[in-house]
Formats: structure tokens, sequence, C-alpha cells
């Protein structure tokens, strides 16, 4: 038998498959991509323990580019398969892979009850605000006014914030990073560790049909005036020479202020809480150009997960009724001769 020691130390190369990787030149999704493999090579990851399962979309071509198990499902439906998988076998490391389109349009059903479940499953949320795999037409997560081929006149749907709804499933983990920023290993690692569902919603930029939705969370000019990182019981700071911040007015909303400016000090600042799901929830309500957007760990706690509740009450079963067959079962109750 092996032991620790002739385990191979794996990089982040040993977790590509040998499929060559077919997103348009440029796509954030490449960056992600590289990513995850690093993540997993630090986390020394097994490959033969790590399932990746996606549904439709740019974004659901994942499984085919890493060298571990993985699913290509059908649209919407990534969850359940992922669920199935780790009620199967929980020992496994399960991560899904969806989109805007994905997983919050003909999939949100599925994803909010993977999330009020708490199964523990890694769901990655690529958002890029447009339908790409289809060619340009609006998502759900598309701005209102939005101009595409499915929207000529300008979108007149309701953008939905995707960390709101995972908030509102009662998510145990929910985070948000870019696909091009440095916080983004550190989020994905903290939900690779997370015990439950863990949200990771991703700011992905589609070269194509929606090139610089998040240009001013990303161009050097612009990034440090529009996106602040949250670091737990640290005040929300941000800014090129940080000196603004985010505090409660007296009708405890949210505004931006400028440090020293009429006496304002950090300690009249909000100051993040991983823990606290009210604030959370507001945190994800700032948007840009109002506010900065916040990037990082917006929200964690520790819950039971479903498939640790499902195998005790299976369990329990056994210990109450003994070992079931098929044989009892379709014969318990009323039973019917058809003549």
């Amino acid at each position: 038998m092996a032991t620790d020691t002739q385990i191979p130390v794996l990089k982040p190369k040993d977790y590509a498959s040998d499929q060559d990787v077919r997103w348009c030149p440029g796509c954030g999704d490449y960056a992600i991509l590289n990513q995850i493999r690093k993540v997993m090579a630090a986390m020394k990851a097994k490959r033969e323990d790590t399932v990746f399962i996606s549904g439709i979309g740019c974004s659901s071509r994942f499984p085919y580019y890493m060298n571990t198990y993985g699913f290509h499902t059908i649209h919407g439906r990534a969850p359940a398969f992922a669920t199935g998988v780790k009620v199967a076998n929980p020992d496994l490391t399960v991560w899904q892979v969806t989109g805007d389109g994905d997983g919050l349009s003909i999939g949100g059903n599925h994803l909010l009850h993977i999330l009020r479940r708490n199964v523990n499953v890694k769901i990655l949320l690529f958002n890029n605000e447009i339908y790409g795999l289809t060619k340009g037409q609006y998502s759900p997560t598309s701005p209102e006014g939005k101009k595409t081929k499915s929207s000529p006149m300008g979108s007149i749907d309701l953008p939905l914030t995707p960390l709101s709804v995972a908030l509102a499933a009662e998510a145990s983990f929910v985070a948000r990073a870019i696909d091009v920023d440095r916080n983004l290993p550190a989020v994905l690692e903290r939900a690779a560790n997370h015990k439950g569902s863990a949200f990771v919603e991703i700011f992905q930029d589609c070269n194509i049909f929606n090139h610089k939705a998040f240009g001013y969370a990303t161009d050097k000019e612009t990034k440090e005036d529009s996106v602040i990182y949250l670091e737990h019981g640290k005040p929300l700071i941000f800014g090129k020479d940080r000196d603004k911040g985010v505090r409660l007015d007296g009708a405890r909303k949210p505004e931006v202020v400028n440090l020293n400016d009429n006496g304002v000090k950090e300690d009249d600042l909000l100051f993040h809480d991983e823990h606290d799901e009210s604030l959370a929830f507001l945190l994800s309500r700032l948007k840009h150009p109002e506010f900065p957007e916040p990037m990082g760990v917006f929200y964690q706690i520790e819950d039971e997960c479903y498939e640790d509740l499902l195998t005790k009450q299976i369990e329990d079963a056994k210990a109450a009724k003994g070992e079931g067959t098929l044989e009892k079962l379709f014969n318990a109750g009323d039973t019917y001769t058809v003549k």
C-alpha cells in the first residue's frame, strides 16, 4: 500500500485534461480555469475524488478541461445532478459550474433548493450579464435598458442580484470575485474549505457580446474607487488613497464618506462581519456607480449538511426497522391482486 510520502505532488498542469480549451480568445473563463487548477494544486486535491458538474452555456464546458471526473448535464439542472452525486458518495468533492443564464433563468428553481438544503457543493456562477453561447441575448442579470438581439429596444426586466438570491435562499457561504482579480484564488480556497453550500459569483468578461461590462472593476484607472475588498472585522475602506469608506447615515442607509471630512473616522464606518446575514444582504445591494462593489466573502456560517442529515435518517430507519428489501417494500401496506 502506498504511503503519503509516495503520493506525487501535483502541479496545476496536472489538473488539465487533454482537451483543447475552446473559448473565444480573451474570454474571462480562461483566467478562472487557470486559477481553479492552481487552487486545487495548492490544496493537494485528489483528482479521483473530485467531480465538476455543469449545465449548458459557455462556462459549462468546464468539466471537459479538468483532469477529474465530470458531468456536462442539461440546461439549469446541474444542481440536481450535483446533489445526487454528493448524496450517493459524500466523500467526493463536488463543484458545480454555471452561468447567469443557466443558473438564474431555467435553473433558478434548482439553485434555490441546493442552497437551502446546504448540500456540500461548491457553486461557481460566472456572471457576464449576457447569454454568450447562444450569441448575445439579454440574461437575468443584464441591466435595464440593455440592447441585445432579444431586446433591441432595451431590456425592461429588473435584473437579479445573484448574491441577494443566494442569501435569501439561506446559503451558508456567499462570496464574490472577479475573473482577473487578485482576490479570486483566496475566495476559491475559502469556498473549497467550507463545509456546506458555497456560492461564489464571479464577474466574468464576455469580450465578444458584452465586453468590459465590469470594466470599472478591472481597469487600473477606476478599480480602486469602484471596488471594496471585504475583510472580517475590518472597516469598509476603499479608494486609491484609502481615504473613502461606507457608513450608515441617520436613517440607517449606507452612504459613501470621505475620511477626515467633518471629523469622519474609521470607527464611524461599517465594519464587516461575515456571520451577520443582514449586513451581508445590505452589502449585496451596493452597486456601481453609486457605491463601490464589495468583493470577497460576504457571509459564512457552519450548519448541518443535507447529505449528513439524510445519511443519519437512513441509519436511524435501519436501526428501528432493520435492513429493508425491495420484496418487503413491494408487499408492504395494502396490496391488490389484478385478475
